[in-house]
């Protein structure tokens, strides 16, 4: 048997420090680590706290910016997504890409882009590059992070 809260912490440390590793723009753990908060941990302020935490602690080294109250908002809503859903698979994965993608936009377009219909539409139209690498990512991180979780759980090999 193999203890359910060092398996994940595991997963999610090893996930954070790969966020140090060159990568492309937005090739990120971090909605992995939600989803897979969101069901590892039966707290529910722990299962907020590790994403933010792991974000926070991450932003600290690679940057802090100003849009960052809205990436932590879209990682906010996707553990809660994560809550609701019975089982994570891949569409819960492409929401939660799309979550992020539209709500940390959004704060782009508020501070970088002109306060107007068009500023907004140019803004989600120049992150259209960035929404397939965070697609490919999550889906990557995904599977890394949330697969060996349900396969472990599956076979009854998770004590808590």
């Amino acid at each position: 048997m193999i203890n359910k809260n060092v398996f994940v912490i595991s997963l999610i440390s090893f996930a954070i420090l790969s966020r140090f590793l060159p990568h492309p723009p937005n090739f990120t753990p971090i909605a992995a680590i939600a989803l897979l908060s969101s069901k590892g941990f039966s707290n529910r302020w722990i299962a907020f706290l590790i994403p933010m935490m792991s974000l926070f602690i991450s932003d600290l080294f690679i940057g802090l910016h100003a849009t960052m109250p809205f990436v932590y908002a879209s990682f906010i809503l996707i553990a809660f997504l994560g809550m609701f859903v019975n089982k994570i698979n891949v569409g819960t994965v492409l929401i939660s890409s799309t979550i992020f993608f539209l709500v940390s936009n959004f704060g782009v377009w508020t501070i970088h882009y002109p306060f107007s219909f068009e500023g907004l539409i140019q803004c989600y139209t120049m992150a259209l590059p960035f929404f397939l690498n965070t697609i490919v990512g999550d889906m990557v991180y995904g599977a890394l992070l949330i697969y060996p979780f349900y396969a472990l759980q599956r076979r009854n090999l998770l004590a808590t």
